[in-house]
């Protein structure tokens, strides 16, 4: 069975402030606030420990708040492999009302090379030949900006097959490296600016995504928010390429739904899943997400309900 490592350097207590209507410059009432335990990597060891797959979560926790994270990690039974530090892991704020999510995020702890050094560590103990290692996230200051490449290439020198999602120069440098990942998890905006240019259509998705085929990535997969995702895969000497369309649900928050996407995408591939179904898996997970508060997922059986009903199709793409 593969076993699951996620690394968030970068994690964040998700502070949810629920306000009747957001008015810039005005005095607003909170309806409600809730703290939940954060940052992509953690995100996506949540749902996947409400799936039921083993996972271990490694990355940094300021000291001063982890208990937030220690209690969500003993509550689902995830590994904690986390490295703690002096000081107090950021709060990003997401301010709720009927128009949507306004994010303000928070500058968070910055990482000596020590600390670095020693995750650096815990990855080289919890990985193997027969882990996917999840990489998600943005880098926390004091990282230089190849950190993610560095990583990439240390966890495949020792057989473990690595996903990373993460936008910017660290994915910019990832992508530019002689090891390249196996898997990597763009939204267009993300994607648009590696290929640099705009990628409106699917078809300008497909390409972009089969460029990164074409460079030696295995599987790309494309969120598209409500327009679903698109699953780009080599296949010999051509590509397989697949959009998957999201379901309709009533949303009860959208914090950590990509990253509930990335969970689906996991729980998929280390069940070896064929591609369809995968990406059938990866948007019940972000659908099923969708309904719930913070990263979590509704039982099983609504899971693959969601799943059934998803419709997958097949999209053309060119010879590698």
């Amino acid at each position: 069975m593969t076993r699951i490592l996620t690394l968030t350097l970068n994690p964040a207590i998700d502070r949810t402030v629920t306000l009747d209507r957001l008015v810039p410059g005005a005095v607003h009432r909170a309806r409600a606030m809730r703290d939940d335990a954060g940052g992509k990597g953690v995100n996506v060891a949540s749902c996947l420990a409400d799936w039921g797959v083993p996972i271990t979560a490694a990355g940094v926790l300021g000291a001063g708040n982890a208990a937030v994270f220690e209690a969500l990690f003993a509550a689902k039974g995830i590994a904690d492999r986390c490295l703690r530090v002096a000081g107090e892991t950021r709060t990003n704020l997401k301010l709720v009302d009927p128009a949507g999510t306004t994010d303000v995020n928070l500058p968070g702890l910055a990482l000596d090379p020590a600390s670095l050094d020693a995750v650096r560590a815990v990855l080289r103990a919890e990985a193997g030949p027969d882990t996917l290692a999840v990489l998600a996230g943005s880098l926390p200051a004091g990282a230089g900006t190849d950190l993610y490449a560095v990583l990439t290439a240390e966890l495949k020198a020792g057989g473990t097959r690595v996903l990373l999602d993460a936008s910017g120069a660290a994915l910019a440098a990832a992508l530019a490296a002689e090891t390249l990942p196996d898997i990597v998890k763009p939204n267009r905006h993300e994607l648009e600016e590696w290929a640099g240019r705009p990628l409106p259509t699917l078809a300008d998705v497909v390409d972009a995504a089969a460029d990164l085929v074409r460079r030696g990535i295995p599987l790309v997969v494309v969120s598209l928010g409500e327009d679903g995702a698109v699953f780009v895969r080599g296949q010999g000497a051509a590509v397989k390429a697949l959009h998957a369309l999201a379901p309709v649900v009533e949303v009860a928050s959208t914090v950590g739904a990509g990253d509930a996407l990335v969970a689906g995408l996991v729980a998929g591939l280390s069940a070896d899943l064929a591609l369809a179904d995968t990406a059938r898996l990866a948007l019940a997970f972000a659908a099923g997400k969708l309904t719930r508060a913070g990263a979590n997922l509704p039982d099983r059986a609504e899971i693959k309900g969601i799943a059934r009903a998803i419709e997958v199709r097949v999209l053309p793409a060119a010879k590698i």
